[in-house]
């Protein structure tokens, strides 16, 4: 069956025979394509390295990405469009070798055996059809690697099912948005180890390098272990979101700072501790001016917040696993009361006679004290995210017995991501230091950060508070904290309730064992009397 193939270095259409031949001469990854062209020259075509099925904006970028990074690819979408997109992107941005496909036949046999191919597609159903259309042209040894959000037990029903056809299966999540996909994003591929080594020398060039630490990938484990990192990777994201934003609120409605200072303002935090991608991005948001009308384009955004499903995923994992993230599931929670907006309008005129306006007013800050403690308590709170989720990925990796080091993780986002932050490196240095690390809270260095920003924190919180304005990420945060250095909570109280109406027993601090205590009859008694 003669295979169509768009060439970027020529932007021809070739017709191409589908037999095949081995170079005993070579290693056995050289595989070479016999193909003839309806031209009168003929020549050899190489098969190519890896294939790319899901041509959206990060599966365009990462085949950009891998195709200029000196690896031949071929790319296959079910819009033909895409397709001729992105070869087209690919001959404007250096005659890159990529090579488009429209039948998903032609694009499996023009990959160099064992095949290795990326899918970046939606999540759930489209996930399971593209593995339907492309399985049926793979061989034994072939590879898939789903490159998309996925939940992690999708991943791990589908390399038992994949490894039942012989195929081999990883699941990969790939952080850094277009910009990231494009130029270097942090990947975190989990599953068939041999899977990994197919890929190991493309992904290592691919992904974002930083000077100190090197390449930001790893093989993270077994299973579903990857998209489960990514999950909580993405859940630490929407944390560290919220916060920022709760900053930017606090400044701009109690400080009445403008937007040109608080562009100001964010570029000088990204010179300093909070120097990361979210800080960068927030501070150049703030100088963009709106293109179809007067004033700042951040202030004609309409305030309520999409999502994807990561964050939701995060905290549920974190509900199943009796691990407290309160500051992610704030973060959840904001996003949820942010879809309200027309409820919110409603409620803001009901409540307007609260005077709630008149707080915002009457309010008469010190500019600079405020900026100062406001960078203090967002500082403390990203940590307490960052804790969270760390928390969270290594109770599950107990679980499911991946052996999962966080101190690599951290050393793996800490450029190409989202969340790549500075102090990233010091939380890798946190875990190398003590892999057993209970909390990155009492980590001696982190430990003594936190003390020292606690009483800006809750000045923050307090004058939020007082002023109206909600917090739920720094307060939660600040809850956290609080919470976990106290060495005895009122959970004994709790406790005791439990037992009260529903006989669930109780220990003692002074006594060993499990004990229960008729309630009902000693209050009645104690009435009596």
């Amino acid at each position: 069956m003669p295979l169509t193939m768009t060439n970027s270095e020529t932007g021809q259409n070739m017709s191409v025979s589908s037999s095949f031949y081995f170079d005993h001469q070579s290693e056995a990854r050289s595989f070479h394509l016999v193909h003839s062209y309806k031209k009168e020259n003929m020549a050899d075509q190489k098969l190519t390295r890896i294939g790319l099925a899901g041509l959206a904006v990060m599966g365009q970028n990462l085949a950009l990405n891998i195709a200029e990074k000196g690896f031949p690819i071929s790319v296959y979408n079910r819009s033909t469009i895409k397709v001729d997109e992105t070869v087209e992107r690919a001959k404007k941005e250096g005659n890159l070798p990529l090579y488009g496909f429209h039948d998903p036949e032609s694009f499996v046999n023009s990959i160099q055996k064992p095949r290795c191919i990326i899918m970046l597609v939606k999540a759930g159903a489209p996930v399971d059809q593209t593995i339907k259309t492309l399985s049926q042209y793979m061989e034994k040894g072939d590879c898939i690697i789903d490159g998309g959000n996925e939940w992690y037990e999708n991943t791990e029903r589908r390399e038992k099912a994949m490894a039942e056809l012989g195929l081999l299966y990883l699941g990969m999540g790939v952080s850094g948005g277009e910009e990231g996909a494009r130029n270097g994003p942090s990947m975190m591929p989990g599953g068939s180890f041999e899977a990994y080594k197919y890929i190991e020398d493309i992904v290592l060039k691919v992904a974002a390098q930083v000077p100190d630490s090197g390449p930001c990938v790893t093989y993270i484990g077994e299973g579903g272990s990857g998209n489960f990192v990514k999950m909580v990777h993405n859940g630490i994201e929407y944390g560290d979101m919220q916060l920022i934003s709760e900053a930017y609120d606090v400044l701009k409605s109690v400080g009445k700072l403008s937007n040109e200072e608080l562009h100001q303002v964010f570029s000088e935090w990204n010179n300093g501790e909070l120097q990361s991608f979210l800080i960068e991005i927030t501070a150049d948001i703030f100088g963009i001016k709106d293109d179809k009308g007067d004033g700042y384009l951040v202030d004609k955004v309409l305030d309520k917040t999409g999502m994807k499903g990561t964050g939701k995923w995060t905290v549920q994992q974190a509900a199943d696993l009796s691990i407290a993230a309160p500051t992610i599931a704030a973060s959840l929670d904001s996003r949820f009361l942010s879809g309200l907006k027309d409820e919110r309008v409603e409620a803001a005129k009901i409540f307007k006679s609260g005077g709630f306006g008149d707080i915002l007013e009457n309010q008469n800050v010190d500019k600079e004290k405020l900026i100062n403690d406001v960078r203090q308590a967002l500082y403390a709170a990203k940590i307490c995210s960052y804790a969270q989720g760390m928390n969270l990925i290594r109770a599950k990796s107990i679980e499911k017995g991946w052996g999962l080091k966080l101190g690599e993780l951290a050393r793996i986002w800490k450029g190409g991501c989202i969340i790549r932050a500075i102090f990233l490196d010091r939380i890798k240095q946190a875990y190398d230091r003590n892999p057993e690390l209970a909390n990155l809270l009492v980590d001696p260095e982190f430990a003594k950060e936190m003390v020292e920003r606690q009483s800006a924190w809750r000045r923050v919180v307090c004058l939020a508070i007082n002023s109206g304005i909600s917090t739920p990420g720094m307060s939660s945060s600040l809850a956290y904290f609080d919470t976990y250095r106290r060495d005895r909570l009122p959970a004994n109280l709790v406790q005791a309730q439990r037992d009260y109406f529903g006989a669930h027993t109780y220990e003692r601090t002074d006594v060993p064992g499990s004990f229960h205590t008729e309630w009902f009859k000693l209050a009645k008694q104690t009435k009596k009397n």
